[in-house]
This record gives C-alpha cells, sequence and structure tokens, in this order.
C-alpha cells in the first residue's frame, strides 16, 4: 500500500515508524530537514523536504498514486487544506488530524467528505475519551470496549490479593465457569505470552481477558479486585487535552483541574461549566495535597511533561487515590506502568495511531487497539463474504499460535467462542495477534 503522511511532528513520525514496520511503500513530507534525516536513518521510509501544500511537492510525491493520504502538520487549517488537494489530486483516501471540537460534529464530518476529506482524528478527544472510559470503570487498568461494549477487553495487574494466582489457565477456567472470559494476553515483565490451558498466572502479571458487557463486574471481582464508583476527580495540567477530559468529565464527576498559567486559566474557566479551576504549581505536591489529592478517587496528570506525570501519579497512589492515570510522550515508557504502580499511563500518539491503522489493514477492519504495554494488537473484523471462515468451524482454520479469538458479536449478541464456533456473514470478529501473526490473520479475514 503506497502511504504519504504530511507532518513529521510527534503523530506524524510516530505513524511513519510503525507502517515502514510493515513493509508498506511510505513518504514522510516535511519542511524539517534534520527531522527528515533522523526518519529515514531510522526508518524505511522515502523523505521528501518542502512544503506539503505545494502541488509540486504531491506530485513529486506522487499523490495520485497514494492508497492513503495522512495530514498531520500542527495546523490544522493546513491539514484539511492538504486532504482536499490529495483528494483532487487521485489519493483514494485521505485522513486530517484537526483540534477544533466543532470540526468533530457529525454534520460538519458530512461536509468534509463531500469536499474530499474521508475522515478526520482528534487525539486530544481520543485521549480524553479513553480517560473517560478508564474512568467508568475503575477497578481496571485498561479497558477496551467493541461494539458499544458487547464485547469487552479489560487488563489487571495480578496482585497479592488475588485469588487466581499460583493457578493454571485451565484450574481458574473450572472454578470461575458462572460467566464467560478469555485470558487473551499476559504481560510478564516485558515478555507478551497468549496464555494457554497450562500457563499458570504469577504475582505480578498483567492479565487481559476478553469477556461480555454484562459480566464486567464479575471480570473485576473474579481477580480479587471489587468494583468501586469514582466521584471525585483531581486533573493536573493546562494542556488541550487537559480542557477537553475535563469537559468530558464534569457533568458526571466532582472535577478539580489545578494549573499554572492564569491566562489558560481564565480560558478553561469560560468553557467549562462545573470544574473547579485553582491557579497552581501542578508539580508541586505539597500543594495537591492542600487541594485535597488524599481525598480523591481518581488523579488524572496531564501536563505536558511526562516525568511530572509519572511522579505525581505515584504520589497520588501513595496516598490512597484509588485510580492514576498520566499522559506521556514516550512511547517506551507505556511498557513501565504495571511496574512502577501507575495505574494506567496513556499517549496520545498510540492512540491516535490505532486510530489510523484500521485504513492500512486489509480485511474489512472495524477498529484497532494497542493494549498497553503489549506488543500485540486487537483487530476488529467484519466478515463481509461466505469463504472458508463461515464453513469451517474455529478449531479447523489453523489460526496461528500467536493469535487468539476474543470475542465474536453477531446482531445483538456477544459470544466469547470456542473451538466449535462457526462464523456466519456480517459477524464481527475480535482477534489479538503478535506481531507475527498480523499479516496471516490479515489473509484469513481477507
Amino acid at each position: 500500500m503506497k502511504i504519504i503522511i504530511a507532518g513529521a511532528g510527534a503523530v506524524g513520525f510516530h505513524v511513519a515508524e510503525l507502517l515502514s514496520k510493515e513493509n508498506q511503500d511510505i513518504t514522510l513530507i516535511d519542511l524539517d530537514k534534520d527531522v527528515l534525516l533522523h526518519a529515514s536513518t531510522h526508518q524505511d521510509v522515502l523523505t521528501i523536504c518542502g512544503d506539503a501544500a505545494s502541488i509540486h511537492i504531491l506530485e513529486k510525491a506522487k499523490v495520485d498514486k497514494a492508497n492513503l493520504f495522512i495530514a498531520v502538520t500542527t495546523s490544522e487549517k493546513t491539514n484539511l487544506l492538504l486532504a482536499i488537494l490529495a483528494k483532487q489530486m487521485g489519493a483514494k483516501k485521505t485522513i486530517a488530524r484537526i483540534d477544533n471540537p466543532e470540526y468533530l460534529e457529525e454534520f460538519q464530518k458530512e461536509k468534509f467528505k463531500k469536499l474530499g476529506i474521508d475522515v478526520v482524528i482528534s487525539p486530544q478527544l481520543l485521549a480524553a475519551q479513553e480517560i473517560t472510559r478508564l474512568l467508568q470503570k475503575a477497578s481496571f487498568t485498561d479497558l477496551f470496549e467493541f461494539e458499544d461494549g458487547k464485547i469487552a477487553v479489560v487488563g489487571f495487574t495480578l496482585d497479592m490479593d488475588c485469588p487466581i494466582i499460583n493457578r493454571s489457565v485451565a484450574e481458574v477456567s473450572r472454578l470461575h465457569d458462572d460467566f464467560a472470559f478469555r485470558g487473551i494476553a499476559l504481560l510478564r515483565e516485558n515478555e507478551t505470552i497468549i496464555p494457554r490451558g497450562n500457563t499458570i498466572l504469577r504475582r505480578g502479571d498483567h492479565l487481559y481477558m476478553a469477556t461480555q458487557k454484562q459480566y464486567l463486574d464479575a471480570a473485576s471481582r473474579f481477580v480479587g479486585k471489587e468494583p468501586r464508583t469514582i466521584k471525585k476527580v483531581m486533573i493536573i495540567g493546562g494542556t488541550p487535552v487537559a480542557l477537553r477530559t475535563a469537559q468530558l468529565l464534569e457533568q458526571a464527576y466532582a472535577v478539580i483541574i489545578v494549573l499554572q498559567n492564569k491566562s489558560v486559566g481564565k480560558k478553561f474557566i469560560e468553557v467549562l461549566e462545573n470544574t473547579l479551576v485553582i491557579h497552581a504549581d501542578p508539580s508541586n505536591i505539597d500543594t495537591l495535597k492542600e487541594e485535597g489529592l488524599a481525598n480523591m478517587d481518581a488523579f488524572v496528570a496531564l501536563t505536558p511533561n511526562s516525568e511530572t506525570n509519572i511522579i505525581t501519579s505515584l504520589i497520588a497512589e501513595e496516598l490512597g487515590v484509588y485510580k492514576t492515570i498520566a499522559l506521556v510522550d514516550n512511547v517506551n515508557y507505556t511498557h513501565i506502568s504495571q511496574n512502577i504502580g501507575i495505574d494506567t499511563i496513556i499517549n496520545k500518539k498510540l492512540i491516535a495511531a490505532n486510530n489510523i491503522f484500521r485504513f492500512v489493514r486489509k480485511g474489512k477492519v472495524e477498529a484497532i487497539a494497542s493494549l498497553h504495554g503489549v506488543n500485540a494488537e486487537m483487530i476488529e473484523f467484519e466478515i463481509h463474504k461466505n469463504n472458508r471462515l463461515t464453513k469451517k468451524c474455529i478449531r479447523a482454520l489453523h489460526f496461528p499460535k500467536t493469535a487468539v479469538i476474543a470475542g465474536v458479536v453477531r446482531g445483538e449478541r456477544s459470544i466469547i467462542p470456542d473451538g466449535d464456533f462457526t462464523f456466519d456473514i456480517n459477524d464481527k470478529v475480535i482477534v489479538l495477534a503478535l506481531p507475527d501473526a498480523i499479516h496471516q490473520i490479515e489473509e484469513i479475514f481477507k
């Protein structure tokens, strides 16, 4: 697939890096020669230095041959213009990164499609939505919902109080047959394991399981964590993602936001309706304590400084805050959250990349998600034609050993399938696959 990325900033560079590992034909356009030099020496990409809004540069990139054009510069107006130009010049599908929440309204999206912009994405909004989902089911370290939550994939750290440690997966399944679930991935230190019947669960493991919506509370109790409702939330940071998060949370929770810049604070006060805005240094732990940190149910660190977010979240954990979430820029940090004590570390680049990747994968892909720290992808495919998938049971399909079917949604029904299950046309199938299995899975569902 020929893919052109305009903008080699944080999101563009990361998307290019991920796609280059997929043996895709990637062209990266940017005005910054140093960034492009770094990209060309670390990635298998073609780089073009110049203004992506130039017709000459787009022609040089062969935009007319592009299967996918991704505009992720720092200017949303430039991104919209680029997507329109690329479509007019022959690109098959266009994606534009935006920040203005008005542009995300459905009627606006329809207008953009008529202009040639197929998809608009907002990394800020995507991150805020993920935080909202995590707070709704706070006993999980991770929560990914498919088909309006009909199938959910949840993550837990198996600690001293967990009743299933030192047992095999098969033994746990026999002891807990009161609800449908499937262990789909195990993060042990830095290793990703697909759990099998003889896999022994150990203290410190991070377990991901798939279950049905009605069993989420049962899944929490299953690993020894009593479900808890979040009421009071403290957010730190004067960033756009902090504002978007507060907007989503303030109607359901008592929200305090701590930020240092007074002019930014005035803007927040103008936009927010039910959030207490406090002007103070969000990295000052004594200040956070004075503002009631120890009395919070959840702490969300969204400053521009990853280290500040991690350290303040760890302090919140020590003070007994039930749920902690930290935003980080460094993708490598997403692998350490379970080891250092923070409930969840999120990264805007990864979230945006997942949103883009569904347009790269073969087959009819409905959604993609990355489990934090896990070297695997969750992909939701739709069975869109009758073939061997609808004629043979799962056991006879010879799925790779480094992939597992998490669940199936058939109409309004959700199913955790066994080996005798057979797919139907229009089924939505959620698969977890390690990198070495992804292309084989794509071929199966193509």
